[in-house]
C-alpha cells in the first residue's frame, strides 16, 4: 500500500515537473522536489522499490533543472 501511495505521489510530482521546464517557471521545482521527497520517504518504507525509484528520478530531474536555472548554486 505504501508503494502505491509513493507511485501516486511520484506521478503527481512528475506531472507538476513538466511545466517547470518552461522558462520562467523553473521556480515550480521548489514545490516539486519536496513533494517527491515525501514520496521517496513512503517508498523507502515499502518493501518494493518502484515507487522509491520513481521519486528518485523526479528529485534528480528537479534538482538538475534548478541547478541549470541558477536556483541552486
Amino acid at each position: 500500500m505504501l508503494n502505491i501511495a509513493s507511485i501516486v505521489i511520484g506521478l503527481i510530482a512528475l506531472i507538476l515537473a513538466i511545466p517547470a521546464f518552461i522558462p520562467l517557471l523553473g521556480w515550480a521545482n521548489w514545490v516539486v522536489v519536496p513533494i517527491a521527497v515525501v514520496g521517496l520517504a513512503l517508498g523507502a518504507m515499502s518493501s518494493r522499490t518502484s515507487g522509491r525509484n520513481l521519486n528518485i528520478v523526479v528529485i534528480v530531474i528537479g534538482v538538475v533543472r534548478l541547478m541549470l536555472g541558477g536556483g541552486i548554486i
